[in-house]
């Protein structure tokens, strides 16, 4: 029985949040529980000073720390992602991150273990701090490798699943030095292509290198930045309102001002979108045309 990848997105979405906050939990969880296991049945070779609960003190504060430290690399991940265009500098971003998220590791793991073991009327020794960080930043880097890698993976495989936008063909430019405003985007998911009229595109907003093209409860990613996705689009009909959101104007419900100066956008299918100070006469220009 073919599986119908369109319902099965729009099943999944509501429930992309908790899913992904239980993937994280659950994973460091039995982690945890496993290398405690190990740590336990090892004890023979621990030595015979070291009590059962110690080995599970460890692996637990290394889990509950490197869990603590996945919203950093999902952030990271989303303002900066992984792409062929600047791939060295990503990297060596990524290198240095490494370094800093690892120290991070180390300095709440042990103090997780500082905690528990003065809890117990014990005393925790680290060690000699330079020799453990560098033992430490050795696993601790392939840790974040992994990490890092599982993100991107996750996004590349949602944004197959969602469809990927990009430009239309354009006429060359001695044949066509003023290109009108492309009227459709063309849009390639699960090997399938098909054309979404531009004036159906409710908003857009900045999301790393691609912005989303909103249209109809979905959004399609396009290779793009805010500045040239504005200057492509129909200037009557779109407005840029914030340095991350384009609005359609037709899908402009309701302008909501701020104390300062700003305000937010309440679009036809309920969403909130906020507008700058910078932003509101041009926005109220075009609505009055």
């Amino acid at each position: 029985m073919a599986i119908d990848q369109e319902n099965l997105l729009a099943r999944f979405r509501p429930w992309k949040q908790r899913f992904e906050w239980a993937f994280w939990v659950a994973l460091y969880a039995i982690n945890a529980l496993a290398n405690s296991a190990t740590a336990v049945m090892d004890l023979d070779r621990l030595g015979p000073g070291v009590a059962i609960w110690e080995p599970v003190v460890w692996e637990s504060s290394s889990a509950l720390a490197m869990l603590i430290l996945v919203w950093p690399v999902v952030w990271l991940t989303r303002r900066f992602p992984l792409t062929w265009r600047a791939l060295g500098w990503r990297l060596g971003l990524h290198l240095a991150v490494s370094i800093a998220w690892s120290l991070a590791h180390v300095i709440l793991m042990v103090g997780m273990r500082e905690i528990a073991y003065g809890m117990a009327g014990g005393n925790y020794d680290f060690g000699p701090w330079p020799e453990e960080l560098f033992y430490e930043y050795l696993k601790d880097a392939r840790s974040y490798a992994g990490l890092v890698v599982m993100i991107e993976g996750y996004r590349f495989v949602l944004r197959r699943l969602q469809g990927e936008a990009r430009w239309p063909d354009r006429p060359a430019p001695e044949i066509d030095p003023s290109p009108a405003p492309p009227e459709r985007f063309l849009v390639k998911m699960l090997g399938r292509e098909f054309l979404v009229p531009a004036n159906r595109i409710e908003y857009a907003s900045a999301a790393g290198n691609y912005v989303n093209l909103h249209v109809a409860g979905r959004d399609y990613p396009l290779r793009s930045t805010m500045k040239d996705l504005a200057r492509q689009l129909d200037p009557d009909r779109f407005r840029r309102v914030h340095r991350s959101h384009i609005v359609n104007l037709d899908h402009l419900t309701e302008i909501i001002p701020g104390d300062s100066g700003d305000a937010s956008l309440r679009m036809n299918d309920g969403s909130l979108l906020p507008c700058s100070r910078q932003y509101r006469d041009a926005l109220k220009s075009g609505m009055q045309r």
